[in-house]
């Protein structure tokens, strides 16, 4: 980093911004928060409360065109810059990942704009998932998207954003099919694969390293005329019995289960020591009945569960609630925080884990997880098998990659009060949960990570978060963004 933003940055630690700055952003008329100001504090504030950052300033663009100009004089001053959408990023990214970051905070624009003859909407990044969801669902439409209502569709469509429909549907930035950003010089585009090819390529897997999105633009799909959700548990099961499950888990995912059907495994701590807790949750899209005859194949070859059942009114808007746990209008509640540490892990499709990789896992989470003093929990996401729609677009098709991947791990640990300070115990905790696994599959085992379960510790990042692609968002950088105007610490590098 150059020495003056060095300096800017020490000096943006201690509460000090640059006249410059202040008196030029002042002058764009664009709504400001700087050091000092009344509520900084909570324009500041974290998702992630392990993370204290100090911004520069927090602005509230209502119009790209305020955007641009506010990028302009980040630009003109030597400042470097972040989107925040939800501002929900695991490692507080969206606050820079650092002190001394300009963050353009998209609150404000919250426009959502429904072609109903073409099936198309206009989305501003400002939106959170679940007020995306219930108005395109007023008009009889929906997108795939994530389960979590408050997270912002900006960083989630950035970045991937799987969902229970993915099988079905893709991932949140496939039906995208224009982006409208400023880049780092202030310039305002519109990219498609017609109109600044490189620019929509990088944007679909990596965009906050090279523009700020302001809207996107999407194919909407019918929302489906029925649609449940599925809860199996199995309470203290033994660490053998449930390596075997997920280990059969996976012989059914690769089996090709229909495609309006997703899911995930949810593990967590067991009652006493050697057992976990064991849980399956799933989502069915098609015919009323078929729900369970879908995965009973699985469950044939598993124990008798604790309990089951269906969980919804059959309406579509009815199992993203059910999924979501919250309030939808995101409006009418506060968000929440937490202290986490997560990882993750994406396993290959052409090389499934062993038996000996699943004990390995349970057997790790049924001794050590049961004496972590975090509270923790494992989702094994479902993205692939034959008839998955993720997989049908090419892993170089986006910045994106990592599409032949059969399962998500997200692996989670918050504090035991989910407040600061967070325990060291729980990076080692997560640490060696991943080389249970990895240590037990064959040396040069290409799994990979997730970005939008970003882990500031990873080593390797470049490759497990973007495999081939890294390569060509390197020179798509050193175009678009020389002076690193759009720096945080997993951004793409010169």
């Amino acid at each position: 980093m150059p020495a003056f933003k060095l300096l800017l940055v020490a000096a943006c630690s201690l509460g000090f911004v640059s006249a410059s700055l202040s008196g030029d952003l002042t002058g764009t008329g664009v709504r400001s928060v700087f050091p000092g100001d009344s509520d900084y504090a909570s324009a500041s504030k974290a998702y992630n409360l392990r993370f204290t950052f100090n911004p520069a300033a927090v602005v509230y663009p209502t119009t790209p065109e305020e955007v641009s100009s506010v990028v302009k004089v980040a630009y003109d001053n030597n400042y470097q810059v972040v989107p925040r959408g939800g501002g929900h990023s695991y490692v507080a990214n969206s606050l820079g990942g650092k002190d001394g970051s300009l963050v353009v905070d998209m609150s404000s624009m919250k426009a959502i704009t429904i072609d109903s003859s073409a099936n198309t909407a206009v989305i501003e990044t400002g939106n959170r998932l679940g007020d995306v969801a219930t108005t395109l669902n007023a008009a009889g439409r929906a997108l795939p998207h994530g389960t979590c209502a408050y997270v912002g569709i900006g960083g989630h469509s950035a970045f991937g954003g799987y969902g229970f429909t993915s099988r079905q549907w893709g991932l949140a930035l496939d039906p995208i099919f224009a982006i409208n950003a400023v880049l780092a010089n202030g310039t305002i585009v519109r990219a498609t694969e017609e109109s600044y090819p490189d620019i929509f390529w990088a944007l679909k897997g990596a965009a906050p390293s090279f523009a700020i999105t302001t809207s996107i633009e999407v194919n909407t799909f019918a929302a489906p005329s029925y649609a449940i959700v599925m809860e199996y548990s199995w309470n203290d099961m033994d660490y053998e019995t449930a390596g075997k499950s997920m280990y059969s888990f996976q012989n059914f995912s690769l089996s090709g289960p229909a495609a309006p059907f997703g899911g995930e495994l949810v593990i967590g701590k067991g009652s006493q020591e050697g057992k976990v807790s064991f849980a399956f949750t799933g989502g069915w899209y098609g015919d009323e009945g078929s729900a369970i005859s879908t995965i009973q194949p699985w469950l044939d070859v598993m124990p008798s569960p604790s309990s089951s059942r269906l969980v919804g009114d059959g309406t579509y808007i009815d199992s993203v609630a059910q999924l979501s746990g919250t309030t939808l209008d995101t409006s009418s509640a506060p968000d929440a925080t937490d202290t986490f540490y997560a990882k993750s892990i994406m396993t290959p499709e052409g090389d499934p884990m062993s038996l000996e990789a699943c004990t390995a896992f349970m057997q790790y989470l049924a001794s050590e997880g049961f004496s972590s003093n975090t509270n923790w929990f494992i989702e094994v996401e479902l993205y692939g098998g034959p008839n998955s729609k993720i997989q049908e677009i090419p892993n170089d098709a986006t910045a994106f990659s990592r599409r032949d991947t059969l399962f998500t791990f997200q692996l989670y640990a918050s504090s035991s009060n989910y407040l600061p300070p967070y325990p060291d115990e729980g990076f080692t905790f997560l640490d060696n949960m991943v080389t249970s696994v990895t240590s037990n599959m064959p040396s040069g085992w290409n799994y990979g990570a997730y970005t939008n379960y970003l882990d500031e510790r990873l080593q390797n990042w470049q490759t497990l978060y973007f495999a081939d692609n890294y390569p060509r968002l390197r020179s798509i950088k050193d175009q678009l963004d020389p002076h690193d105007v759009f720096m945080f610490p997993t951004s793409v590098e010169e």
